[in-house]
């Protein structure tokens, strides 16, 4: 039980990541002149969040065979 409580606080962890990232990435967007470079470099940790999060969703909560 001691693993799942790490793989859910991670998961809070990294979806509260995930979603201050979003409000980063949408705030550069909007200004002009900004570094598009670094703003790839956080879409891409974004994603890279995502999968992580999807990863640990699926490990926490198995498929139910029908």
């Amino acid at each position: 039980m001691l693993e799942e409580e790490k793989m859910r606080a991670q998961l809070e962890r990294l979806k509260s990541e995930h979603n201050t990232l979003d409000l980063v990435i949408a705030e550069l967007e909007s200004q002009h002149g900004a570094d598009e470079l670094h703003v790839q470099r956080l879409k891409k940790r974004k994603l890279q969040i995502k999968d992580e999060i999807a990863r640990l969703e699926s490990t926490l909560i198995p498929d139910i065979i029908a």
